[in-house]
């Protein structure tokens, strides 16, 4: 901080009067600009990405006629039911496969009764998975009409 003083005695004139030098304060303030004029360029981030062209002649031909019922396999203590049709325990194995590969989704409902053991209700959901369900939708609810 410069002092300007003036000509003269103190008493008759004021004194000393303080001015304020700027000069260091805007070379700062001219500096910081230049510097964030040069950087912010910098921060903006580009990614190129490649998309591929929308092939309008690849799209899934509607589906015909009525949907496929769903494939509820059911275990009771009497047998296991594939949609309501009882199959004997030695067709099982045979059956659910053809059954499951007839299917293009591979997804079956699998409900066990409530005096069923749970290791033959798993047998039946691991017989269901070698013979070819990718998809295993245990039913919390008991379907209507069963």
């Amino acid at each position: 901080m410069a002092m300007d003083v003036q000509g003269g005695s103190s008493r008759t004139r004021g004194g000393v009067r303080p001015s304020m030098n700027v000069t260091p304060l805007v070379d700062v303030v001219l500096v910081l600009l230049i510097i964030f004029m040069v950087i912010t360029p910098l921060l903006t981030k580009q990614m190129w990405m490649r998309v591929p062209e929308k092939d309008d002649k690849a799209q899934a031909p509607p589906p015909a006629g009525e949907p496929t019922p769903p494939l509820v396999v059911t275990v009771e203590a009497d047998g296991v039911r594939i949609n309501a049709e009882t199959i004997p325990e030695a067709e099982l194995p045979t059956r659910l496969a053809r059954v499951i590969s007839a299917r293009a989704d591979r997804v079956i409902f699998f409900d066990a009764g409530d005096d069923v053991p749970y290791g033959r209700a798993v047998e039946v959901m691991d017989l269901a998975r070698g013979a070819g369900a990718l998809t295993i939708a245990v039913l919390p609810e008991r379907p209507p009409g069963r």
